[in-house]
């Protein structure tokens, strides 16, 4: 077991704060995890202290009385809400991440930063989206990632923090529900499947998005972070990429289980936000040189969704 770091993680009850708090567990130890959220979880299996990111007093007390070495700092207004709250997005995800940057600074943390492929937009190549490519989003979300990885970037080069990011795509997981997110539709679908109800997709059938499932983003997470410092070439986030699929697709994935799963597609706001982003990513940057590199394909994901969401099945 892995000893002697501190790890702080703020919006630990979100869809992929739950899991990464209970892996960071099993790898550093359960006392050495200080779960952060603005409300508290149903069930606390470890040190737990509430925090609201944009108050960096107390962010300060907690990091300083834990002794904290590293923040995963994962609190955020995701893209669909953020469309919806375009001002208090920007506050949340804007001047949360610079509290965290200058904390940072203050007691030389390592930090996370989920970035996202929402920092594409519609001037980005849609296919095999380069590591390199131009970032000029359209959705609020992705303005405040860009900007966040710009920040990232610059208190890396310019006070020596040491700030690891991946652009995240979709995340499907059975461990917790998504909050707020354009690809929420890919862990939604698996629900309505194994509860035998028909399911509404918010998105066109044939909308095809960069994926990733829970297992491989976890893994991926804390490989960058475990990284040595000096492979790391990019500073502002990785792509980082699992397969890419359509609400079609999956859906005949799922009918392979339940033939008589029936999907409508019914296209509403969110629509416009996954027509701007890629429909593949180049991750070879990741791949050379941390290692990154996913286990799960589309039949992998189907197959062990269903299995934990519907025993019976297995």
């Amino acid at each position: 077991m892995k000893q002697r770091e501190s790890i702080l993680v703020t919006g630990a009850n979100g869809q992929i704060g739950s899991v990464l708090v209970d892996a960071l567990r099993v790898a550093y130890g359960n006392d050495a995890v200080i779960a952060t959220d603005i409300h508290k979880p149903t069930q606390e299996r470890g040190p737990f202290e509430i925090l609201d990111v944009l108050y960096p007093n107390r962010f300060r007390e907690i990091i300083h009385r834990y002794h904290v070495t590293q923040i995963y700092h994962l609190a955020a207004f995701l893209s669909a809400k953020a469309e919806q709250h375009p001002q208090q997005a920007w506050e949340i995800n804007m001047r949360g991440l610079f509290n965290v940057l200058e904390l940072a600074r203050e007691s030389k943390l390592r930090v996370f930063f989920p970035s996202s492929i929402a920092v594409f937009g519609p001037s980005t190549p849609a296919m095999d989206t380069p590591q390199m490519a131009i970032a000029q989003p359209t959705t609020v979300y992705g303005i405040s990632k860009v900007a966040g990885e710009n920040w990232c970037q610059y208190y890396f080069l310019r006070h020596g923090v040491d700030v690891r990011s991946v652009r995240y795509p979709g995340i499907i997981g059975y461990q917790s529900m998504p909050g707020g997110g354009t690809t929420d539709y890919a862990v939604d679908i698996f629900h309505a499947a194994v509860n035998r109800r028909p399911f509404s997709c918010f998105l066109r059938e044939d909308t095809t998005l960069p994926m990733l499932y829970m297992e491989d983003a976890i893994r991926g997470t804390l490989e960058l972070m475990e990284a040595p410092a000096e492979k790391l070439s990019i500073r502002t986030s990785y792509n980082m990429a699992g397969v890419s699929f359509s609400p079609a697709e999956i859906t005949a994935a799922i009918q392979g289980y339940y033939p008589d799963f029936e999907v409508a597609f019914v296209p509403d706001f969110r629509q416009p936000i996954a027509d701007s982003w890629p429909k593949s990513i180049d991750d070879r940057v990741a791949r050379e040189e941390w290692g990154w590199s996913p286990k799960f394909d589309l039949a992998g994901i189907t197959a062990d969704m269903l299995e934990h969401l519907a025993p019976s099945l297995s």
